[in-house]
């Protein structure tokens, strides 16, 4: 699988990034070289130079140091989200898949199809007005919004599987219906799960920085990606740097999930 993958530059190249942003996340302190929350009000809007690499926002912050501890606000919010959708997702999506019946079809799916049916972002911004703006309660709305999509995905996994001659040797064993889903079937349907997941950090991170943008998501004085995009706006004319460096970091961490998510579909695929 690792050959399969390496052979994939821009994977792995992906993969790279990725590697480095979670580095810059876990080092931030020592690496970013002031201090993100404290104003400077004699520097404010001053253009990238040697004192400040990326320039300062409106308020005289270093952008290079809110960039940085940007990455932890978007990293946290795309991996806590997609952890509370597979969290939810997958042991609802193994029970519909598994007995079928009237809940599968008549209760589980009609509300996934339901969940399904309405933009995402639309469907965040709904629950984040509901519960009330901060980055934990937007988590939470992302994790809702993706678990129809776990659930859907483990449940066709589960059809596809469960005649298979392995789990009848299972249950002519007599082995509990638990331990048949959690030890037999669901390590066999894994790999789909790992490749939505990774897109979904993805995804995740571009609903967070719409929250924040929109004054949903993460909370001033807290950097974030999406608030320096929504400050930005704002001084297009005078500090374009501002709004850039925010946008250019949320394209490439995006991009750098979706190439490592084909990389491991291409990896993972047994037909490959």
């Amino acid at each position: 699988m690792w050959n399969k993958f390496k052979r994939n530059k821009l994977a792995l190249i992906a993969a790279a990034v990725i590697f480095l942003e979670v580095l810059l996340a876990i080092f931030a302190p020592l690496i970013a070289p002031y201090d993100p929350r404290e104003p400077d009000y004699v520097n404010f809007l001053k253009g990238p130079g040697e004192n400040h690499l990326l320039g300062t926002d409106d308020l005289g912050r270093d952008v290079f140091s809110r960039l940085i501890y940007g990455i932890r606000v978007s990293l946290s919010a795309g991996l806590i989200s997609v952890l509370i959708a597979l969290a939810v997702g997958i042991p609802i999506g193994l029970i519909a898949g598994y007995y079928r019946g009237f809940l599968d079809e008549f209760v589980i799916m009609r509300f996934t199809d339901a969940m399904m049916s309405l933009p995402s972002l639309v469907l965040a911004l709904a629950l984040s007005a509901i519960m009330g703006a901060g980055l934990k309660n937007a988590m939470i709305a992302i994790g809702i919004i993706f678990t129809p999509r776990y659930i859907r995905l483990v449940r066709g996994e589960v059809l596809s599987i469960k005649e298979a001659q392995f789990v009848e040797a299972a249950k002519s064993l007599g082995m509990s219906d638990i331990r048949i889903l959690f030890k037999h079937i669901l390590p066999n349907i894994m790999s789909p799960i790992l490749v939505q997941a990774t897109l979904s950090i993805a995804s995740g991170i571009i609903v967070e920085a719409s929250l924040s943008y929109l004054g949903l998501g993460t909370q001033p004085p807290i950097p974030s990606w999406g608030t320096m995009l929504s400050t930005g706006q704002g001084y297009l004319d005078q500090a374009p740097w501002i709004a850039l460096s925010s946008g250019m970091a949320i394209f490439i961490s995006v991009l750098a999930f979706n190439l490592m998510g084909d990389g491991l579909r291409d990896m993972l695929d047994p037909k490959i």
